[in-house]
């Protein structure tokens, strides 16, 4: 089994990172010296453009984060490339915006399926490496809707408000074995998956109390930040402008 470079800060997986927040946090963590397996399930164009852009730190791989054994299969061919997982972004997320007396079982359970269930997932998953080589950062993205909820949104907004409890969880079983694990709200940005109505935009200006949006690169490079604590578990934190 190959291990990372001596000039490598280690290994860093980022789910759903061929676009939006998580291609950015992808970009962030390879310029911070990670080797970065960008990983996607439908835009291989645009994450081989990520890959391209970090170049040799990158490794592609397409997974569906709420199938199991793909994402054992994602794990398999990280630890076959460099020997370890030192970091795991979990990014990977799908809304489909319906009113609840509108929404379809068959939708709500897809959601759920990608939004929560893909984080069990990789979690469960790439955890087991994590403590064979001494401990590692887990990160998962939720969401301003999780916490206060959002018209049309039932869905997603679930999804994301189950993110808090499954990150409290985590951070208690997996403390002893050095792994720390948080999450973060990002709030309204104007990245592919967030694309919405002139109306949802100005409505999240209002809200906050600077008149701005939330902003990618801020929320990577807290990412970056936050991976190289040590004493930082089981917290949630508001990248946002927005008075919680």
């Amino acid at each position: 089994m190959l291990s990372v470079g001596n000039d490598s800060q280690g290994v860093a997986v980022i789910t759903g990172s061929s676009r939006g927040l998580g291609r950015e946090i992808a970009l962030t963590l390879a310029k911070s010296g990670y080797n970065v397996a960008i990983n996607y399930l439908a835009s291989e164009n645009e994450a081989k453009k990520v890959a391209d852009e970090i170049g040799e730190k990158a490794f592609l791989i397409r997974a569906d984060a709420g199938d199991a054994r793909q994402v054992e299969e994602m794990a398999d061919a990280v630890y076959r490339k460099w020997g370890r997982v030192d970091v795991l972004i979990n990014n990977a997320g799908i809304t489909k915006d319906s009113l609840m007396i509108k929404l379809k079982e068959a939708e709500w359970d897809e959601i759920l399926r990608v939004n929560l269930k893909g984080c069990f997932n990789t979690i469960k998953t790439f955890s087991h490496g994590m403590i064979s080589s001494g401990g590692g950062h887990i990160i998962n993205i939720s969401s301003y809707s999780g916490l206060k909820g959002k018209e049309g949104q039932a869905a997603y907004s679930a999804s994301k408000s189950a993110i808090f409890g499954l990150t409290y969880t985590a951070a208690k079983e997996l403390a002893e074995y050095n792994i720390r694990v948080n999450a973060l709200l990002p709030g309204y940005m104007q990245t592919e998956m967030g694309v919405a109505a002139e109306k949802a935009m100005e409505k999240a200006k209002e809200q906050s109390i600077t008149g701005a949006l939330s902003n990618p690169e801020e929320v990577a490079g807290f990412v970056a930040y936050l991976v190289k604590t040590d004493y930082i578990t089981g917290q949630v934190f508001s990248l946002d402008s927005r008075i919680i």
